[in-house]
Protein backbone atom coordinates (compact mmCIF):
# COMPACT_ATOMS: atom_id res chain seq x y z
CA UNK A 1 0.00 0.00 0.00
CA UNK A 2 1.42 3.26 -1.02
CA UNK A 3 0.29 6.53 0.34
CA UNK A 4 0.86 10.01 -1.60
CA UNK A 5 1.85 12.90 0.03
CA UNK A 6 2.51 16.24 -0.94
CA UNK A 7 6.23 17.55 -1.62
CA UNK A 8 6.81 20.70 0.13
CA UNK A 9 5.40 23.75 -2.45
CA UNK A 10 8.29 26.28 -3.88
CA UNK A 11 5.55 29.19 -3.37
CA UNK A 12 5.61 28.68 0.44
CA UNK A 13 9.40 29.11 0.48
CA UNK A 14 9.68 31.41 -2.40
CA UNK A 15 8.63 35.14 -2.32
CA UNK A 16 6.13 35.78 -4.75
CA UNK A 17 6.43 39.35 -6.19
CA UNK A 18 2.74 40.63 -6.65
CA UNK A 19 3.49 43.76 -8.71
CA UNK A 20 4.23 43.89 -12.11
CA UNK A 21 6.22 45.61 -14.14
CA UNK A 22 5.45 49.05 -14.47
CA UNK A 23 7.18 49.78 -18.24
CA UNK A 24 5.68 53.65 -17.83
CA UNK A 25 7.75 53.97 -14.88
CA UNK A 26 11.11 52.22 -16.42
CA UNK A 27 10.62 54.21 -19.75
CA UNK A 28 10.76 57.47 -17.47
CA UNK A 29 13.68 56.36 -15.69
CA UNK A 30 15.48 55.70 -19.01
CA UNK A 31 14.70 59.23 -20.64
CA UNK A 32 16.20 61.09 -17.26
CA UNK A 33 18.98 59.39 -17.99
CA UNK A 34 19.26 59.89 -21.27
CA UNK A 35 19.98 63.63 -21.42
CA UNK A 36 22.73 63.34 -18.93
CA UNK A 37 24.90 60.47 -20.22
CA UNK A 38 24.79 61.62 -23.77
CA UNK A 39 26.15 64.86 -22.20
CA UNK A 40 28.93 63.15 -20.32
CA UNK A 41 29.61 60.87 -23.36
CA UNK A 42 29.45 64.10 -26.01
CA UNK A 43 31.25 66.50 -23.94
CA UNK A 44 33.75 64.23 -21.61
CA UNK A 45 34.55 60.81 -23.18
CA UNK A 46 34.54 61.75 -27.37
CA UNK A 47 36.56 64.53 -26.51
CA UNK A 48 39.02 62.38 -24.51
CA UNK A 49 39.83 59.62 -26.97
CA UNK A 50 39.76 62.64 -29.78
CA UNK A 51 42.95 63.74 -27.21
CA UNK A 52 44.38 59.99 -26.97
CA UNK A 53 44.13 60.16 -30.82
CA UNK A 54 45.99 63.43 -30.84
CA UNK A 55 48.82 62.68 -28.95
CA UNK A 56 50.28 60.41 -31.43
CA UNK A 57 50.44 62.90 -34.06
CA UNK A 58 52.95 66.84 -34.51
CA UNK A 59 49.61 68.95 -34.98
CA UNK A 60 49.43 72.74 -34.03
CA UNK A 61 45.96 74.11 -33.86
CA UNK A 62 45.76 75.06 -38.02
CA UNK A 63 47.55 72.46 -40.77
CA UNK A 64 47.54 68.89 -41.02
CA UNK A 65 48.81 66.72 -38.40
CA UNK A 66 51.75 64.42 -38.97
CA UNK A 67 51.61 61.17 -37.63
CA UNK A 68 55.23 60.71 -35.27
CA UNK A 69 53.51 57.33 -32.94
CA UNK A 70 55.31 57.55 -29.67
CA UNK A 71 57.74 60.48 -30.03
CA UNK A 72 55.42 62.56 -27.87
CA UNK A 73 55.67 60.14 -24.96
CA UNK A 74 58.86 59.48 -24.96
CA UNK A 75 59.42 63.46 -24.95
CA UNK A 76 57.86 63.56 -21.88
CA UNK A 77 60.42 61.40 -19.89
CA UNK A 78 63.81 62.93 -21.92
CA UNK A 79 62.95 66.61 -21.66
CA UNK A 80 64.73 67.95 -18.72
CA UNK A 81 62.01 70.84 -18.37
CA UNK A 82 59.36 68.14 -18.25
CA UNK A 83 60.70 66.04 -16.00
CA UNK A 84 60.87 68.94 -13.80
CA UNK A 85 57.43 69.99 -13.67
CA UNK A 86 56.73 66.44 -12.67
CA UNK A 87 59.08 66.78 -9.74
CA UNK A 88 57.19 69.79 -8.46
CA UNK A 89 54.11 67.67 -7.97
CA UNK A 90 55.81 66.80 -4.65
CA UNK A 91 55.87 69.76 -3.16
CA UNK A 92 51.82 70.20 -3.31
CA UNK A 93 51.92 66.10 -1.85
CA UNK A 94 53.46 67.31 1.28
CA UNK A 95 51.12 70.40 1.35
CA UNK A 96 48.20 68.12 0.61
CA UNK A 97 49.05 65.67 3.56
CA UNK A 98 49.73 68.43 5.81
CA UNK A 99 46.34 70.35 4.74
CA UNK A 100 44.42 66.64 5.28
CA UNK A 101 46.09 66.12 8.98
CA UNK A 102 45.55 70.15 9.86
CA UNK A 103 41.71 69.92 8.41
CA UNK A 104 41.54 66.47 10.76
CA UNK A 105 42.57 67.98 13.50
CA UNK A 106 40.16 71.28 13.33
CA UNK A 107 37.62 68.81 12.44
CA UNK A 108 37.81 66.11 15.65
CA UNK A 109 37.87 69.95 17.78
CA UNK A 110 34.97 71.90 16.17
CA UNK A 111 32.48 68.57 15.69
CA UNK A 112 32.01 68.76 19.44
CA UNK A 113 30.21 71.55 21.03
CA UNK A 114 33.21 74.45 21.43
CA UNK A 115 32.22 78.13 22.12
CA UNK A 116 32.20 79.80 18.64
CA UNK A 117 32.25 76.76 16.79
CA UNK A 118 29.99 77.62 14.20
CA UNK A 119 32.01 80.96 13.27
CA UNK A 120 35.53 79.41 12.70
CA UNK A 121 34.07 76.93 10.63
CA UNK A 122 32.44 79.53 8.63
CA UNK A 123 35.47 81.28 8.95
CA UNK A 124 37.37 78.27 7.53
CA UNK A 125 35.42 76.91 4.94
CA UNK A 126 34.90 80.71 3.22
CA UNK A 127 38.36 80.81 0.92
CA UNK A 128 37.06 77.72 -0.76
CA UNK A 129 33.94 79.81 -1.83
CA UNK A 130 35.91 82.05 -3.28
CA UNK A 131 37.28 82.46 -6.71
CA UNK A 132 40.71 80.69 -7.59
CA UNK A 133 41.69 83.49 -9.66
CA UNK A 134 41.24 86.29 -7.02
CA UNK A 135 43.03 83.91 -4.15
CA UNK A 136 45.85 83.73 -6.83
CA UNK A 137 45.74 88.02 -6.88
CA UNK A 138 45.23 87.84 -2.95
CA UNK A 139 48.56 86.43 -2.46
CA UNK A 140 50.30 87.41 -5.03
CA UNK A 141 50.14 90.97 -2.95
CA UNK A 142 50.59 89.03 -0.25
CA UNK A 143 54.33 87.76 -0.84
CA UNK A 144 55.40 90.86 -2.92
CA UNK A 145 58.23 92.09 -1.38
CA UNK A 146 57.89 94.92 1.27
CA UNK A 147 53.57 94.40 1.34
CA UNK A 148 51.85 92.60 3.71
CA UNK A 149 53.59 89.65 4.78
CA UNK A 150 57.09 91.30 5.10
CA UNK A 151 55.13 94.10 7.08
CA UNK A 152 53.82 91.77 9.35
CA UNK A 153 56.72 89.71 10.20
CA UNK A 154 58.72 93.28 10.62
CA UNK A 155 56.51 94.01 13.66
CA UNK A 156 57.83 90.68 14.87
CA UNK A 157 61.04 91.76 14.79
CA UNK A 158 62.11 90.48 11.90
CA UNK A 159 64.40 92.53 9.56
CA UNK A 160 63.74 93.05 5.62
CA UNK A 161 67.01 92.83 4.69
CA UNK A 162 66.94 89.20 5.98
CA UNK A 163 63.89 87.95 4.81
CA UNK A 164 63.92 86.27 1.38
CA UNK A 165 62.22 87.12 -1.81
CA UNK A 166 59.05 84.57 -1.61
CA UNK A 167 58.23 84.57 -5.03
CA UNK A 168 61.55 84.85 -6.80
CA UNK A 169 63.83 82.78 -4.20
CA UNK A 170 63.94 79.04 -5.53
CA UNK A 171 64.34 77.56 -2.23
CA UNK A 172 61.05 78.77 -0.79
CA UNK A 173 58.59 80.04 -3.41
CA UNK A 174 57.26 76.49 -4.28
CA UNK A 175 56.78 76.52 -0.66
CA UNK A 176 54.80 79.52 -0.68
CA UNK A 177 52.62 78.46 -3.03
CA UNK A 178 51.89 75.19 -1.60
CA UNK A 179 50.97 77.61 1.10
CA UNK A 180 48.13 79.44 -0.65
CA UNK A 181 46.64 76.15 -1.99
CA UNK A 182 46.49 74.72 2.03
CA UNK A 183 44.69 78.01 3.21
CA UNK A 184 42.69 77.49 -0.08
CA UNK A 185 41.41 73.84 0.47
CA UNK A 186 41.84 73.20 4.05
CA UNK A 187 37.68 74.29 4.74
CA UNK A 188 36.28 72.37 2.45
CA UNK A 189 38.53 69.14 3.60
CA UNK A 190 37.65 69.81 7.53
CA UNK A 191 33.63 70.46 6.30
CA UNK A 192 33.67 66.82 4.84
CA UNK A 193 35.62 65.65 7.83
CA UNK A 194 33.17 66.84 10.63
CA UNK A 195 29.99 65.66 8.44
CA UNK A 196 31.54 62.21 9.02
CA UNK A 197 32.55 62.80 12.82
CA UNK A 198 28.76 63.85 13.71
CA UNK A 199 27.41 61.31 11.83
CA UNK A 200 29.25 58.34 14.59
CA UNK A 201 27.09 57.60 17.31
CA UNK A 202 27.69 59.68 20.36
CA UNK A 203 26.95 56.68 22.46
CA UNK A 204 29.95 55.30 21.45
CA UNK A 205 31.59 57.82 23.22
CA UNK A 206 29.74 57.20 26.49
CA UNK A 207 31.03 53.61 26.42
CA UNK A 208 34.48 54.52 25.92
CA UNK A 209 34.42 56.97 28.80
CA UNK A 210 33.18 54.14 30.98
CA UNK A 211 35.76 51.38 30.06
CA UNK A 212 38.06 54.72 30.77
CA UNK A 213 39.35 55.36 27.45
CA UNK A 214 40.78 58.66 27.09
CA UNK A 215 40.39 61.35 24.00
CA UNK A 216 43.31 59.63 21.69
CA UNK A 217 42.03 56.10 22.17
CA UNK A 218 38.61 57.84 21.19
CA UNK A 219 40.33 59.17 18.10
CA UNK A 220 42.06 56.16 17.18
CA UNK A 221 39.28 53.28 17.98
CA UNK A 222 36.23 55.39 17.15
CA UNK A 223 36.52 58.14 14.78
CA UNK A 224 39.09 57.26 12.53
CA UNK A 225 37.05 53.83 11.83
CA UNK A 226 33.61 55.69 11.89
CA UNK A 227 35.32 58.42 8.91
CA UNK A 228 37.56 55.87 7.00
CA UNK A 229 35.20 56.26 3.85
CA UNK A 230 36.26 60.18 4.04
CA UNK A 231 39.43 60.18 4.97
CA UNK A 232 40.34 57.78 1.92
CA UNK A 233 38.26 60.47 -0.29
CA UNK A 234 39.98 63.35 0.93
CA UNK A 235 43.71 61.96 0.74
CA UNK A 236 42.48 60.99 -2.75
CA UNK A 237 41.18 64.29 -3.85
CA UNK A 238 44.02 66.08 -2.10
CA UNK A 239 46.85 64.10 -3.83
CA UNK A 240 45.14 64.16 -7.39
CA UNK A 241 44.47 68.05 -6.79
CA UNK A 242 48.22 68.33 -6.39
CA UNK A 243 49.62 66.43 -9.05
CA UNK A 244 47.32 68.93 -11.72
CA UNK A 245 48.24 72.47 -9.62
CA UNK A 246 47.94 75.15 -12.01
CA UNK A 247 45.51 78.36 -10.55
CA UNK A 248 48.64 79.77 -7.88
CA UNK A 249 51.82 79.65 -9.90
CA UNK A 250 49.78 80.67 -13.19
CA UNK A 251 48.06 83.40 -11.86
CA UNK A 252 50.85 84.25 -8.98
CA UNK A 253 54.38 83.79 -10.77
CA UNK A 254 53.07 82.57 -14.05
CA UNK A 255 54.93 79.54 -13.79
CA UNK A 256 58.22 81.75 -13.20
CA UNK A 257 61.41 81.27 -11.45
CA UNK A 258 60.93 77.70 -11.10
CA UNK A 259 57.19 77.22 -10.19
CA UNK A 260 55.55 76.30 -13.25
CA UNK A 261 53.66 72.70 -12.38
CA UNK A 262 53.31 69.91 -14.96
CA UNK A 263 49.75 71.78 -15.39
CA UNK A 264 51.62 75.21 -16.36
CA UNK A 265 53.45 74.01 -18.83
CA UNK A 266 51.33 72.21 -20.51
CA UNK A 267 49.10 75.32 -20.75
CA UNK A 268 52.19 76.71 -22.36
CA UNK A 269 52.96 73.80 -24.57
CA UNK A 270 49.25 73.35 -26.02
CA UNK A 271 48.63 77.29 -26.64
CA UNK A 272 51.96 79.26 -26.66
CA UNK A 273 54.05 76.97 -28.40
CA UNK A 274 51.08 74.93 -30.13
CA UNK A 275 52.13 72.00 -30.12
CA UNK A 276 48.84 70.03 -29.36
CA UNK A 277 50.13 66.57 -30.08
CA UNK A 278 52.57 67.06 -27.49
CA UNK A 279 50.12 68.05 -24.79
CA UNK A 280 47.57 65.76 -25.18
CA UNK A 281 50.27 63.45 -24.93
CA UNK A 282 50.98 65.27 -21.49
CA UNK A 283 47.38 65.03 -20.17
CA UNK A 284 46.98 61.76 -20.84
CA UNK A 285 50.28 60.72 -18.90
CA UNK A 286 48.74 62.54 -16.30
CA UNK A 287 45.58 60.85 -16.22
CA UNK A 288 47.17 57.86 -15.80
CA UNK A 289 49.86 58.65 -12.82
CA UNK A 290 46.56 59.82 -11.14
CA UNK A 291 44.53 56.96 -11.66
CA UNK A 292 48.43 55.03 -9.98
CA UNK A 293 48.82 57.20 -7.60
CA UNK A 294 44.69 56.70 -6.47
CA UNK A 295 45.50 52.86 -6.68
CA UNK A 296 48.13 53.04 -4.78
CA UNK A 297 46.61 54.84 -2.01
CA UNK A 298 43.49 52.78 -2.07
CA UNK A 299 45.71 49.51 -1.30
CA UNK A 300 47.79 51.83 1.52
CA UNK A 301 44.92 52.85 3.20
CA UNK A 302 43.23 49.36 3.15
CA UNK A 303 46.18 47.85 4.60
CA UNK A 304 46.07 50.46 7.41
CA UNK A 305 42.66 50.30 8.20
CA UNK A 306 42.60 46.19 7.81
CA UNK A 307 41.72 46.14 11.48
CA UNK A 308 39.67 48.84 11.85
CA UNK A 309 36.17 47.53 11.47
CA UNK A 310 33.12 48.09 13.47
CA UNK A 311 31.40 44.92 12.25
CA UNK A 312 29.62 46.43 9.77
CA UNK A 313 31.71 45.04 7.06
CA UNK A 314 31.58 41.31 8.06
CA UNK A 315 28.37 41.31 9.01
CA UNK A 316 27.54 42.16 5.24
CA UNK A 317 29.73 39.59 3.81
CA UNK A 318 27.73 37.38 6.31
CA UNK A 319 24.54 38.15 4.81
CA UNK A 320 25.88 37.97 1.75
CA UNK A 321 26.77 34.25 2.02
CA UNK A 322 23.75 33.33 3.80
CA UNK A 323 22.26 35.02 1.11
CA UNK A 324 23.96 33.08 -1.78
CA UNK A 325 23.19 29.33 0.37
CA UNK A 326 19.38 30.13 0.17
CA UNK A 327 19.47 30.56 -3.37
CA UNK A 328 21.54 27.32 -3.81
CA UNK A 329 19.23 26.25 -1.81
CA UNK A 330 16.30 27.10 -3.67
CA UNK A 331 17.73 26.41 -7.05
CA UNK A 332 18.23 22.39 -5.67
CA UNK A 333 14.99 21.94 -4.40
CA UNK A 334 13.40 23.42 -7.76
CA UNK A 335 15.18 20.46 -9.28
CA UNK A 336 13.81 17.78 -7.44
CA UNK A 337 10.47 18.73 -7.11
CA UNK A 338 8.38 18.54 -9.99
CA UNK A 339 6.90 20.94 -11.87
CA UNK A 340 8.71 23.74 -9.42
CA UNK A 341 7.65 27.28 -9.80
CA UNK A 342 10.11 29.69 -10.27
CA UNK A 343 12.12 31.98 -7.86
CA UNK A 344 9.84 35.39 -8.62
CA UNK A 345 6.76 34.81 -10.55
CA UNK A 346 5.42 38.08 -12.02
CA UNK A 347 1.70 38.74 -11.09
CA UNK A 348 0.04 37.08 -13.64
CA UNK A 349 -2.43 34.85 -10.91
CA UNK A 350 -0.35 31.57 -11.91
CA UNK A 351 -0.16 29.29 -9.31
CA UNK A 352 2.40 27.28 -7.85
CA UNK A 353 1.84 23.91 -8.66
CA UNK A 354 2.51 21.00 -6.32
CA UNK A 355 4.27 17.99 -7.02
CA UNK A 356 2.52 14.32 -5.80
CA UNK A 357 4.59 11.41 -5.22
CA UNK A 358 3.37 7.97 -4.89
Amino acid sequence: MTTSQPAVSTAEAVPFNKQPRDWKKIGIIVLFCALPIALLVVFTYLPFFQMCGYSFYKMKYIGTPKFIGFKNYTDIFTRPDLLATLKLSLYYMVGALIQVALALYLATVLAFKVKGGSFFKGAMFFPYLINGIAIGFIFKFFYTRGYVLDSVLQWCGFSLDNLPYWLRDQKVNNWSLVASSVWRYLGQTMILFIGAIMSIDGSLYEAAEIDGANKWQQFKHIILPGIQTILVLNIILSITGSLSAFEAPYVITSGANGTGTFFVQMDKIAHSDQKVGLASAMAVVLLVIIMICALIQKVVMNYLFRDADDGTAKARKHAQKVEKARKKALRNQNKVAVGAAPLFKNGSGAKAETAVES
